[in-house]
């Protein structure tokens, strides 16, 4: 075997093993030490790729929201939020969701994982601006709407009820949100 593919399956490994322990044990529990023993790996292995645990988390929140959160175009504005806010919603209930929400609670206070949290979530409010900026163009919503705004105002229902878990989140939720929130968005003309 190449020294490329074992570092391949040590970086993979330690990826798993720093996701596996945050589900379990929650950000704050999390060590290198932890996580190179259940990697199999020396720290030094750990080290020489990344920093602290939090970078190691933001790679593997990475490739996870890379694979789960896509923004869909089927030309309903509407239907496209519906469909990737229920995909958030979905992702914020494994396991990914506590790693997420322990990479929040330490962005608070570890600039390695304000850094990561911000890079993440800028590609999400890109992806979410340019589905609007389309939907803005054929006319499905206000042509004067601040995009990054309507972002915030999207959003910011999610975060608010689950990470200070003000309510049970029914599965409608967001239905619901956008329900109440798209005829502020959609041109005074629009019906829905």
């Amino acid at each position: 075997m190449s020294p490329a593919i074992r570092n391949e399956e040590a970086r993979q490994a330690i990826i798993e093993a720093a996701f596996g322990l945050c589900a379990e044990r929650g950000f704050a529990a999390v060590t290198i030490e932890g996580i190179a023993v259940r990697a199999g790996v020396g720290k030094t292995t750990i080290y020489r790729w990344w920093p602290s645990k939090a970078a190691i988390l933001i790679e593997a929140v990475e490739n996870a929201r890379d694979t789960s959160a896509g923004f869909p175009d089927t030309g309903d504005i509407y239907a496209d939020l519906i469909a990737q806010t229920a995909s958030v919603m979905r992702m914020f209930t494994t396991e990914f969701g506590a790693i997420w929400r322990g990479l929040i609670s330490a962005a608070q206070s570890d600039e390695a994982a304000a850094d990561g949290v911000a890079r993440i979530l800028r590609v999400s409010i890109n992806e979410c601006v340019a589905r609007l900026a389309k939907a803005r163009d054929a006319g499905q919503i206000r042509a004067d709407l601040d995009l990054e705004l309507a972002v915030e105002l999207i959003y910011g229902p999610i975060y608010h009820t689950w990470l200070l878990r003000t309510r049970p989140v029914p599965e409608g939720f967001m239905e619901a949100v956008l329900t109440t929130l798209l005829p502020v968005l959609r041109p005074a003309h629009s019906q829905r």
